[in-house]
């Protein structure tokens, strides 16, 4: 279900994007702190610029719109008798964090009745942001953002944050064989971009990325922003995302290019 997006609301998400930074910035190139969550499942490293900056934006949404639900990466769900939801991830691509690589991207989704309808894609170190949703067009640091359009892979830049498969990295061993028939087709990969690479997408940068092993944090406020880019997001089958998906993830800059890349890892 669609639902209009209240002024109000998509500029406290923006508000959400800078409480997150003022716990994020001081933190970052400092994560000596960084502990595995996974320790017999490979590395997945969790900080207290994680933890710090969702309890602050639970709270921020708490305090501002008590009935509203919450959903962050760390602290799990917190309910609320309202149809609107938010759902962060404000250190999306800890990894590069802990790395001290400026590529980690605060997320903020809103959605209504399950179906993310606004987000912002929030860069803090580079200074760049890209918001946008049904009601609202896509938008990197308040100028207009589009997709490139590009509709063959022969001509995409392809994103995948890791080629590895698990536990190191994300991909079934299928999985990364399919992905290494697409990039082989593609002008150009990237790896290790994380979520700033669908604001790439959003903005004419990047033309594709297609990922596996996403949580609805990674991905809920990456929807809106690329779709009101002019882009498409949906899964590997072609499906739009909801809560509770296979955790694949094409982007694309068109439908075409999009289709295209689907028949690759299907063939």
């Amino acid at each position: 279900m669609t639902h209009p997006v209240p002024a109000d609301l998509a500029r406290f998400a923006e508000a959400l994007a800078e409480r997150a930074a003022t716990e994020t910035l001081p933190r970052f190139r400092d994560a000596a702190d960084a502990q595995n969550k996974t320790p017999d499942r490979g590395y997945d490293p969790v900080t207290e610029a994680d933890r710090q900056a969702e309890r602050a934006l639970r709270a921020a949404v708490a305090d501002r719109f008590p009935d509203h639900a919450f959903l962050g990466e760390e602290d799990g769900a917190s309910g609320g008798a309202s149809p609107w939801r938010w759902v962060v991830d404000p250190v999306d691509g800890t990894r590069s964090f802990v790395c001290g690589v400026p590529v980690w991207s605060t997320l903020i989704a809103l959605e209504y009745e399950g179906v993310p309808v606004h987000g912002v894609i929030d860069q803090p170190v580079l200074g760049q942001r890209w918001t946008g949703g049904m009601d609202n067009p896509a938008l990197l640091n308040g100028d207009p953002a589009r997709t490139s359009g590009c509709e063959r892979l022969e001509d995409a830049r392809l994103m995948i944050t890791d080629i590895r498969t698990a536990p190191e990295g994300y991909l079934s061993e299928s999985q990364a064989g399919r992905l290494a028939a697409l990039w082989r087709r593609c002008r150009l990969l990237r790896q290790g971009l994380d979520s700033f690479a669908f604001g790439l997408v959003a903005s004419g940068r990047m033309d594709l990325v297609v990922e596996a092993g996403l949580h609805w944090h990674d991905i809920a406020a990456v929807i809106p922003v690329v779709e009101a880019a002019g882009g498409t997001v949906t899964d590997w089958q072609g499906e739009r995302p909801r809560e509770g998906w296979d955790g694949t993830c094409i982007a694309a800059s068109s439908l075409a290019l999009a289709e295209a890349a689907r028949a690759v890892m299907t063939a």
